[in-house]
C-alpha cells in the first residue's frame, strides 16, 4: 500500500473488489468531483463529461480487481477517466467533417496577459477551443504524455499532434492577450 494511501481509503477499495455496492457507491461520491474535474478537461460539455465520468466509473468498478494498491488510486483512476474520454473523441471523430491540416506557424511569448487572468479565465478559454486541440492540450502541458503516447491514443500522426498542440497553444495566447486587454 502507498504511504498517502489512508487505511480506510485502501479498505475501501478493498470492499470494493468483492463487489460490494454500497462501497462502490462511496467511492463513486468520494471521487465523482476529481473524475468530474478530469472529464471537464477533455469533453466539450458538461454532459459529455458525465457521461465519461459515469462510464468510467462502470469500467472502474468492473477492473478494480486489477488495481494494484502499489500504485495511486487516483492515477490509476484518472487514466481510466482519459482514455474513456478519448474513446468517446474518437467514436465521436466519425461524424465530424475533416479539415484539411494548415502549416504551424511561429509562437510568439505573452507572458503578462496570463499573469493579469485568473484560472477559471483560462479555463474558459481553453473551452473554446476545438475539442481536439484542447485534448491534445490537456494530454501534453497538463498530463505529460509525449506527442508518440498522444498520437497512439488518438489514432493520428505524431506530428499532427505537434501541429495541434502549436495551433492550441497560438490560439490560447491571443484570446489570453485580448482577454487580458479586456481587463486593463
Amino acid at each position: 500500500m502507498l504511504e498517502n494511501t489512508s487505511n480506510a481509503e485502501y479498505e475501501l477499495i478493498q470492499h470494493c473488489k468483492t463487489g460490494g455496492l454500497k462501497h462502490q457507491e462511496v467511492l463513486y461520491k468520494q471521487y465523482y468531483g476529481y473524475a468530474m474535474g478530469v472529464g471537464l478537461r477533455y469533453c466539450a460539455s458538461r454532459d459529455d463529461a458525465m457521461e465519461v465520468v459515469n462510464d468510467s466509473f462502470i469500467k472502474v468498478f468492473n477492473t478494480i480487481k486489477t488495481y494494484n494498491a502499489e500504485r495511486s488510486f487516483k492515477a490509476w483512476m484518472r487514466r481510466i477517466i482519459i482514455n474513456t474520454a478519448i474513446d468517446r473523441r474518437r467514436k465521436d471523430l466519425k461524424y465530424q467533417l475533416h479539415t484539411d491540416m494548415e502549416y504551424a506557424s511561429h509562437i510568439g511569448n505573452h507572458n503578462t496577459a496570463i499573469q493579469q487572468l485568473n484560472a477559471k479565465d483560462i479555463l474558459k478559454l481553453m473551452d473554446e477551443l476545438p475539442a481536439l486541440q484542447r485534448a491534445i492540450f490537456n494530454l501534453y502541458e497538463i498530463d505529460g504524455y509525449n506527442h508518440d503516447e498522444i498520437a497512439e491514443m488518438l489514432s493520428i500522426p505524431s506530428s499532427s499532434s505537434r501541429v495541434y498542440l502549436s495551433r492550441a497553444k497560438e490560439k490560447l495566447r491571443k484570446a489570453l492577450t485580448t482577454e487580458a486587454q479586456s481587463h486593463e
